[in-house]
């Protein structure tokens, strides 16, 4: 008879099963249907490509057509990125994986340079002559994207110029991503109970045992040891590359850019980055509360994810979608049908696995097919809440799919209006169900430092990239000391003295992947994350009279500028109050917790 091992891992717990089938992308063939989409797609760009030299000439039927090629050249390339991607982001450190990687972003490179032409004949045709055919209904697929894609004029170079930056990305940023995503991707914790990924030991900083969190801490801040210098030098050399090209297409300022792709004025976003600076108290008050009830005078850098619960609640996937799909079912069926086809068709990829990218994502794919979620499971309640979040984003996605494969992704900052609404039903739905105090206290904690995490400290590390990409523009290369006092003066700005900055804590800016990939966007979290507050307010006061105004902003994806779509669901994002409005919701959670902390006997 063999021995059964008792002490291998729940595979619920684990979420061990739960893993994509991205077969369905590339039509089950495989690696050779990736170039079988690649040849599609250059076919359809060398339709495209008849056209060059006539785009200001064409006439609504005849650009129609030029669209309709690149919507075809799009939807085939589309495919082939996501499933090579995808696969890549759950074991980067597989060397074929890595090198399908590196051909595709070849080959899309080569694909996308033939068809450069026509953003920048577009951008040439006359205003006039533009709203003429702008306004044929033969263009509604494309409208708002070619009347976006003229904000850019001021900007574009000519075509041997952006033919020579686009091929040199492959090599340039887009390669110093990749290696900075293998770099932390191997990054190895060596926790007490034995050696673990990145995000497990992260993971392990919510523990209730004071021991376990800063044993966790420190094995935190030894794993990122190692490569930090390599790390520091890929950041410099981004900077430095994104100065180039700012200074090029004469951006004003290192964020411009950002925000030009997000639709929003550089005032507007410094109305909402002043806005939270100006209320830091908030997330201080709510630490010095915490070291109240975890009994010290002060808590450290590393306490900050402590759970306030008695015992921590470990969640296995199957209780887990089944909170989730209440949630959502309680606030629409379509929605929470939607949710079901996620689960039982093999969308998620859960399990921590060697190698697999941290954190977790939405990937939207092309409207032809459907989106996919990455999650890091640890089977904790957060866990429970990152799913409803990513959900939030899959349900957008897949109902914006009607508008098209140019209209179906949103600006940044209205990308995680839908996601954390989802994760905002679930909380309330939890909430609802819970009525032991203790429990209560550790729910609305656990809310709160969602809200503290997506608001006050994205607005922190905003101001951590303002001061090193201004170091890097006006001084020159930064050292591992001068990002780690950034890191600290932005991080000590937030925390004020309610939390103690450990030394080995200045280090921990160098495994952070938005400010590698996509520099500037963590501001859009703190957007999306008071836009959402002020969207579920509305459904709070209207209830289910809401829910179809709120579906339609769905599915409207990106096919108007962002007021507009704030007014679908009675939002006034022109209003220089708004985001004190949203503020002044996350101060309410705070007393909500005060109170309960009191009621739970822990003051």
């Amino acid at each position: 008879m063999t021995a059964v091992d008792t002490t291998a891992p729940d595979p619920d717990l684990t979420a061990a099963d739960v893993a994509w089938d991205l077969e369905p992308l590339v039509d089950g063939e495989g690696p050779e249907g990736v170039a079988a989409l690649m040849a599609a797609g250059e076919a359809a760009a060398e339709k495209v490509e008849a056209y060059r030299g006539r785009i200001a000439e064409l006439s609504a039927t005849e650009l129609a057509d030029v669209m309709g090629a690149m919507a075809d050249m799009n939807d085939a390339v589309g495919r082939a990125g996501s499933y090579v991607s995808l696969r890549f982001s759950v074991d980067t450190s597989d060397p074929e994986r890595g090198a399908a990687m590196q051909r595709f972003q070849e080959e899309a490179t080569a694909i996308g340079t033939r068809v450069l032409f026509l953003e920048l004949e577009w951008a040439e045709v006359d205003d006039d002559r533009a709203a003429e055919l702008l306004a044929s209904s033969e263009l509604d697929f494309c409208r708002y994207y070619l009347e976006s894609a003229r904000r850019y004029r001021p900007h574009l170079l000519t075509e041997p110029e952006e033919k020579v930056l686009t091929e040199k990305h492959v090599t340039g940023s887009s390669a110093w991503s990749r290696l900075f995503d293998e770099l932390t991707s191997a990054i190895v914790v060596d926790l007490p109970d034995g050696p673990t990924s990145l995000e497990q030991g992260l993971a392990r900083l919510g523990s209730p045992d004071h021991e376990a969190r800063k044993a966790a801490a420190e094995a935190v801040t030894a794993g990122l040891a190692p490569g930090l210098r390599t790390r520091a030098f890929v950041f410099n050399t981004l900077m430095a590359d994104k100065a180039t090209d700012d200074r090029l297409r004469h951006y004003d300022s290192w964020i411009a850019s950002r925000n030009l792709s997000n639709q929003a004025s550089d005032e507007s976003v410094q109305a909402l980055v002043d806005s939270v600076v100006a209320r830091y108290d908030i997330p201080q008050r709510w630490y010095r509360l915490k070291a109240q009830m975890l009994g010290v005078d002060r808590i450290a850098d590393y306490d900050r994810m402590a759970s306030v619960a008695e015992a921590e609640q470990e969640f296995g996937w199957s209780e887990a979608t089944e909170v989730v799909l209440d949630a959502y079912g309680s606030f629409s069926d379509e929605l929470a049908g939607v949710v079901r086809t996620f689960i039982d068709r093999s969308w998620i990829d859960a399990p921590v696995r060697p190698g697999k990218r941290p954190g977790a994502f939405c990937a939207y794919t092309v409207p032809s097919a459907h989106p996919f979620l990455l999650l890091n499971w640890t089977s904790r309640r957060r866990d429970v809440l990152t799913l409803a979040h990513e959900l939030g984003h899959g349900l957008h996605a897949y109902l914006a799919r009607e508008q098209g494969i140019f209209h179906q992704t949103t600006p940044l900052t209205l990308a995680e209006t839908a996601s954390v609404f989802g994760e905002t039903v679930t909380f309330g739905r939890l909430l609802a169900d819970t009525t032991d105090p203790a429990a209560r206290l550790a729910l609305l904690a656990e809310s709160l430092e969602g809200q503290i995490a997506t608001v006050f400290r994205q607005v922190a590390m905003n101001r951590f990239e303002d001061a090193v990409h201004t170091h890097r523009r006006e001084v020159g290369e930064l050292s591992v000391d001068d990002f780690g006092d950034a890191w600290e003066r932005t991080q000590t700005a937030m925390l004020g003295d309610a939390v103690e900055i450990t030394p080995g804590y200045r280090t921990w800016w160098s495994y952070i992947p938005h400010f590698i990939g996509s520099p500037g966007y963590v501001y859009a979290y703190a957007y999306g994350q008071l836009l959402a507050l002020a969207v579920y307010a509305r459904y709070e006061a209207e209830g289910a009279a809401f829910v179809p105004a709120y579906l339609d902003l769905l599915r409207a994806g990106g096919s108007m500028e962002p007021e507009a779509l704030g007014r679908i669901v009675g939002v006034d994002l022109s209003d220089p109050g708004f985001w004190d409005g949203g503020l002044a919701i996350i101060d309410g959670q705070l007393a909500a917790a005060e109170a309960a902390a009191r009621d739970a006997g822990r003051l």
